[in-house]
């Protein structure tokens, strides 16, 4: 999933082409990785143990990037200690456990279209908790997204059902994904995103290690082919390529993409761009792994997404 939640220093020159271009790219490779995380799942990797591969292998290739080129960027204060340990496992860990268990019970463009739904209740955070100006529009994106949601699961009747138990997961991605946004947007700040992003993934990564112990890693899990599944069922990759797509291009690449466009465009307006990702998804969903929605979800999803688009905008 898009994290597009910080305050980086503008460039000296900035260039909006570009930064589109970069957010643009790393909600595709969001979108794309969503149809490879669900073919290592099919394999009969947990949800725990592929959220602790993608952790641990995010972590080492952030320090190690950070290590080679900017190693001053990378020490930790007392005061900031708890506040990232939160970022790490509250944030990050919760995020991508959610995401990976909703994915494997729904179409992953509904997945990802109620996890997106915490701009909405960031905006809510500071209306209600922090008494910040939120413009009114925040009451049309919550009513627009209720109608969308409600078309999404069926709630009026004459679509297909859909898991609850994966709506559940997804709605706690939802709610991980906002306590992601406040923290590094108000708690954490003041440090740059890349440090902040290898400490995070570094402390989610010893929340996995404790929960679910390396030693017991199923390691021959990594080394079975598994097929592609969907439309492309004839075809079969290992699962570690698979694992090492997940963790280079769709983490460490579009977060860093992500980044960079932050320092030609304002956050709101990547968090816009990025949106494509719920659309890629259910595109490469479609096309890769067979997944459909009815008219009437369809409607729902379409619904959602300017549920969206309103609540990014309507914090100021």
């Amino acid at each position: 999933m898009s994290e597009a939640a910080f305050p980086v220093a503008p460039a000296r020159h900035r260039h909006p082409r570009l930064g589109y271009l970069m957010a643009a790219t790393a909600g595709v490779l969001w979108g794309v990785n969503g149809a490879v995380s669900k073919t290592i799942l099919a394999s009969g990797l947990s949800s725990e143990r592929l959220a602790q591969v993608r952790s641990l292998g995010a972590a080492a290739g952030l320090v190690a990037i950070l290590a080679v080129t900017a190693p001053g960027r990378l020490p930790l204060t007392r005061r900031e200690l708890p506040y990232v340990v939160l970022f790490g496992v509250g944030g990050l860990a919760l995020v991508q456990f959610f995401y990976f268990l909703a994915i494997a019970r729904l179409a992953i463009g509904i997945a990802l279209l109620v996890e997106y739904l915490a701009p909405l209740l960031v905006a809510l955070w500071a209306r209600f908790v922090q008494r910040a100006h939120v413009r009114r529009r925040i009451w049309v994106a919550l009513a627009l997204a209720l109608t969308g949601l409600g078309l999404i699961v069926d709630a009026f009747g004459g679509g297909a059902q859909l898991s609850t138990s994966g709506l559940v997961f997804a709605l706690g991605g939802a709610f991980a994904y906002a306590l992601y946004v406040l923290l590094a947007e108000h708690v954490v700040g003041g440090r740059d995103p890349v440090s902040l992003l290898a400490w995070g993934f570094l402390f989610a990564s010893l929340f996995w290690a404790i929960v679910v112990p390396w030693w017991s890693f199923p390691t021959g899990s990594l080394t079975e082919v598994t097929s592609l599944g969907g439309h492309l069922s004839d075809h079969s990759a290992p699962v570690w390529l698979l694992a090492l797509w997940m963790i280079v291009l769709g983490t460490i690449v579009p977060f860093f993409l992500l980044v960079s466009a932050l320092r030609h465009l304002s956050a709101t307006t990547v968090g816009i761009v990025a949106m494509i990702e719920p659309v890629v998804g259910a595109l490469v969903g479609w096309v890769w792994l067979g997944e459909s929605l009815d008219g009437v979800q369809l409607a729902g999803a379409a619904v959602v997404l300017v549920a969206i688009l309103l609540a990014q905008t309507a914090r100021e």
